[in-house]
This record gives structure tokens, sequence and C-alpha cells, in this order.
């Protein structure tokens, strides 16, 4: 039974006041360790290369040279144009796949898995070799050439990356638009509103906050993929990159150059990525994220405040 103290005209003191909780911080002594591991492998790894036999001045001297430059523009070029080619055909192998004919269906299904389930590098090299198969290309009055001639290594490139990035897309489109409820369709049509418009104005605006995502990574692995096409002469970076390590006498530093020219793109390429999936993503979140800059910028403020103030 508790005590309970009286004063002295009877009536109860009140209760003493608890005791303020001593907080003791858990102490994580694996993050500690694996702090330390990590540390200790990348300064190994440091060491390494700089005790290598390579010429890393050899990278500064060729970062901005003008074939360098031309190549980085023909790899942004081939990585624009193969996609255009990858998400137009990707949507119209979706819209084939979830037609309700049988015929298309099967098209775009068998188009799909052959696609997919060969390497990129044996489809160029089937395309650039066709003419053991096609010795002409006849187009009857518009267009007629040997396929040698026909099939230069920039088309080569673009069949090659683009056809094969289609089905791809045309995964991620399908799987965009079946994310949408079907109450959404069913009740456009309800309204009086045609399939093309319920399309385009109620499917696919919410089909992109599926759709934007992958295909950010797609157009990134798209950059990395153009390296494949030297194999069939096309000049872009990582060719002429090799070209100028073979005459230079320095083919390792040159892929070290080409690897931070791939980085710089990426990265550019990513943040983009980031803002457009932040746009699409407004009709599903009541609060959107603060971006990297809206954080920093907070940050600032809180560290440029007197301590003990509230903020309004």
């Amino acid at each position: 039974m508790t005590d309970i103290q009286k004063t002295a005209g009877g009536k109860s003191a009140p209760p003493a006041a608890p005791e303020a909780i001593k907080a003791i911080p858990v102490k994580h002594y694996g993050r500690y360790v694996s702090a330390l591991i990590a540390i200790a492998l990348l300064a190994a790894i440091v060491y390494a290369f700089g005790q290598g036999k390579i010429n890393w001045h050899a990278i500064p001297d060729y970062f901005f040279d003008d074939r360098i430059l031309t190549g980085v523009g023909k790899t942004l070029l081939l990585t624009v144009l193969s996609m255009v080619i990858g998400i137009v055909g990707g949507i119209v192998l979706a819209v084939m796949r979830l037609s309700k004919n049988p015929v298309t269906s099967s098209i775009a299904w068998f188009y799909i898995w052959f696609f997919r389930g060969t390497p990129v590098l044996v489809q160029l090299f089937l395309w650039f070799n066709l003419g053991l198969v096609f010795e002409y290309i006849n187009l009857g009055p518009i267009y007629k050439n040997y396929w040698s001639d026909f099939m230069t290594p920039l088309l080569t490139a673009l069949l090659g990356l683009g056809l094969n990035e289609a089905a791809y897309m045309a995964e991620i489109c399908r799987a965009g638009l079946l994310a949408v409820d079907e109450g959404q369709t069913e009740a456009s049509h309800a309204l009086g509103m045609s399939h093309a418009k319920t399309l385009r104005r109620v499917v696919i605006p919410q089909a992109m906050r599926v759709i934007v995502p992958p295909t950010g990574n797609e157009v990134i692995n798209m950059l990395k993929t153009t390296s494949l096409v030297a194999a069939v002469q096309y000049p872009e970076l990582f060719r002429y990159a090799q070209d100028i390590g073979q005459n230079s006498g320095a083919p390792v530093e040159m892929y070290f150059l080409a690897a931070a020219w791939y980085l710089i793109m990426t990265s550019i390429l990513s943040v983009g990525q980031y803002y457009i999936e932040r746009y699409y993503a407004r009709g599903s979140s009541r609060q959107l994220p603060a971006t990297p800059w809206q954080k920093v910028k907070a940050n600032m403020i809180s560290l440029g405040r007197p301590r003990g103030s509230v903020g309004a």
C-alpha cells in the first residue's frame, strides 16, 4: 500500500515529481568496425592504383581532346535516336500485346521473346552481316543499292540498339497501362469519352508514374550500351578512346578517361530522371519530398539560426 504523507492540517501532500529519465545511447560497435574495414579497403585500392604503372597525367591531357568531344556528341546522339526508336516501337508493341486480336498479339509476343532472348552484340553483328542473305536492298524506284553500302555503321547501331530497346519498352509500357484500374476506363466511357481520349486524358497520365522510372533507367543503360557499337566500326566515345590509346601508347589511361565521361553523362541523366519522376508523382503524393537543393537550403537556414530560437 502506498504511503500518503499528510500535512499539519490533515491534507495529503502532493506527490513528489518523478526523476528525469537519463537516456543512455546504444553503442553500435559493429558500425565502427565495418566503417574501419571499408575505409581500410578504400585506402588499399587507392594505394594500389597509385603504385600501378599508369600515366595519370595522360587523362587530363586528352580529356577535352577534339576526338573525345566528338565521340561524346555521337554517343549522346546515338542514345537519343535509339531511345526514340525504342519508345515508339515499344508503344506499338504494347498496344499489340494488349490487343484482342490473337495474330497481332502473337507477333508482338514473338518479337519481344526474340529480341529479349538474344544479346545486343549478337544482334549488331547479325545486322552488319546480313549482306550474306540480302545482296541488294531494292525498294523499287525509291532506292536500290548493295546491302553492304546500305547498312552503314550508324544504321547498324540504330537498328541493333533501337529494335532491342523496343522489346523492353513494350513490357514497361504494358505494365504501366495495366497498372491503371479498369474502373477509370469504365467511368470515362460512361461519361461519353472515346477510347482514344480516355487513353490520352485518363489512362496514360496515370500510367506515366509507373512508366517513367524504368524508362529513365533504360535511357541510362542505353547510354552505356552504345559502347558496344565500337565492334561494328561506329566511331563513338569508346571507339575514339581506343584509337587514341593505341596511338599514344596509353590504352588503359584512355579507358579510365572514357569511364569518367560515362560517369559524367549518366550523373546528369540521373538528375533529370529524378525531377521527371517528381513531376509525375504529383498526383499520387499529398506532399512531395524535398529536393536535394531544398534540403541544402533548409540545412543552411537552420545552421544560421541562433540557438534556442523558434521558427515561424
